[in-house]
C-alpha cells in the first residue's frame, strides 16, 4: 500500500469515526439509549481508533537515532 492510499484510507477511517461519535452523541441525547447499543458503537470506534493509529504509523518513517 502506498502512501495516497494510505492517505485516502486514513479518511475513509476518521470519517467513520467522526459518524460514530455523532451516532453515540445522538442515541445518549434521547435519554432512552440502549446500553447494549452504545458499547458496540464505543468498542467499534475504539477498533477505528486502532486502525487509524496503525496507519498513521505506517506513513511516519523509522529513525534510527
Amino acid at each position: 500500500m502506498d502512501d495516497s492510499e494510505i492517505q485516502r484510507r486514513l479518511e475513509t477511517l476518521r470519517s467513520e469515526h467522526r459518524d460514530l461519535d455523532a451516532a453515540i452523541a445522538a442515541l445518549l441525547a434521547t435519554g432512552s439509549a440502549d446500553q447494549l447499543q452504545i458499547a458496540r458503537l464505543k468498542k467499534r470506534k475504539l477498533k477505528l481508533r486502532d486502525e487509524i493509529s496503525m496507519f498513521e504509523d505506517q506513513l511516519i518513517p523509522d529513525i534510527i537515532a
